[in-house]
């Protein structure tokens, strides 16, 4: 079964390549993800890794956690499982529906 690791604070040009390489040395790495802005496609300074074995993953933590990688001082942990998501979108603003003023139409 794999695990994923949490890694935080990256430097904004780090590249998955350079991620699958550090963490290569703690044991065999399944997946790397760094999380990007959807509109401007820039690196949001985190990252999952994720190992084949489960065994790897603490010797990753305690190796990396707070070492400096390009110029950071590395944040890695065991990442928390994702939330489920609620779909749709988030909940109505007091600005929604028909009331609001008149629209310019006269009253009477």
């Amino acid at each position: 079964m794999s695990k994923k690791l949490y890694v935080g604070n990256l430097a904004y040009g780090i590249t998955e390549a350079q991620l699958q390489e550090l963490f290569a040395e703690y044991g065999s790495v399944a997946s790397v993800k760094i999380i990007t802005d959807r509109e401007t496609n820039r690196s949001k300074g985190f990252a999952f890794v994720e190992f084949a074995d489960d065994g790897d993953v603490e010797g990753a933590i305690s190796a990396l956690d707070g070492t400096d990688f390009q110029g950071r001082a590395l944040r890695v942990a065991e990442a928390r499982p994702q939330q489920q998501s609620r779909g749709g979108r988030g909940g109505g603003g007091r600005f929604r529906g028909g009331s609001g003023g008149g629209g310019g139409r006269g009253r009477y």
